[in-house]
């Protein structure tokens, strides 16, 4: 899918504008009571695992999946909680824009291209897209969740019951209310995925087909 970008919507919108205009008049924001998290304000004593750019919180019962090539780059990270499951991206974004407005309308126009209708809803997190896909196992209903943050934007795909019933998301959605981002400070393109490593811990790169259970 290509992205590209938009205004600055999202809790986090109101962080860029105090971080550009330090001048303004307006007291800063105070932080956020939840996660997703810029690693200059998340929560300390926490027990997350490290994969470079995220850092997912312990949570019971939460597998943590990755897929990585032979050097030890992340491709993709699932969290998997009973019938359910949590895909998870993180992307730069601009300073003081926002890219989820348009990341949604894109991808949902290419769900439509492939056949499957979506629907947007309004969600803990703003507005959602909701679909239902075909694949190799038969239909399945997913629900994308975007946020933007200062300089990134998480991208979150939940599978399974937590697609269609967001009350149901229980652990999966505590990994991401403590989810942190750690963008860093090297200038990147807009919508580039920022990079995720296996952690140290993790031994061999061979061991990627599978991360540690309940992110410990």
């Amino acid at each position: 899918m290509i992205f590209s970008r938009k205004r600055a919507t999202g809790r986090h919108a109101s962080d860029e504008r105090a971080v550009e205009a330090p001048d303004s008049v307006e007291a800063a924001p105070a932080e956020p009571a939840r996660g997703p998290y810029d690693v200059s304000e998340a929560p300390a004593g926490v027990q997350r695992l490290d994969l470079g750019s995220l850092q997912i919180p312990a949570v019971p019962d939460v597998e943590v999946r990755v897929q990585a090539d032979p050097q030890g780059v992340i491709q993709q990270v699932v969290l998997v909680h009973g019938q359910s499951a949590l895909q998870l991206g993180v992307f730069a974004a601009p300073r003081s824009e926002g890219i989820w407005d348009e990341v949604r309308e894109e991808i949902r126009q290419s769900l439509f291209n492939d056949g499957a209708a979506a629907q947007e809803v309004t969600g803990e997190y703003g507005t959602e897209l909701r679909a239902r896909v075909r694949t190799e196992d038969g239909l399945t209903d997913l629900r994308f969740v975007g946020i933007d943050g200062p300089r990134w934007m998480v991208r979150a795909v939940f599978q399974g019951e937590a697609a269609t019933n967001p009350a149901a998301a229980g652990a999966l959605a505590r990994c991401m209310e403590g989810l942190v981002v750690d963008r860093g400070m090297e200038a990147k393109p807009v919508r580039e995925p920022l990079p995720l490593r296996l952690p140290r811990e993790a031994g061999e790169p061979a061991a990627a087909a599978d991360a540690a259970p309940g992110a410990s």
